[in-house]
């Protein structure tokens, strides 16, 4: 049985990523869009508010990564 190389270099931030993903989660929704616009900047401000010492080139990734698992766990038809 061979083992798939970990090809991720920074592990710390895809723990964050994991962890902020279940509070911003809501963000993504459709069903909670104002105006017929998503809330993903403020998935950003949460980021931001929830974790202050990360830099916020960081808290970017982690909505990006966050927005890409939301869409890959909820395709759009």
């Amino acid at each position: 049985m061979s083992t798939v190389p970990e090809r991720r270099k920074n592990l710390p931030l895809r723990e964050l990523v994991a962890k902020a993903y279940l509070i911003i989660e809501p963000f993504f929704d459709p069903a909670n869009a104002w105006n017929g616009q998503t809330l993903e900047h403020l998935a950003y401000r949460v980021v931001r508010e929830q974790l202050p010492d990360i830099p916020a080139a960081e808290a970017q990734v982690i909505v990006s990564a966050a927005t890409r698992i939301y869409r890959g766990k909820h395709p759009m038809p």
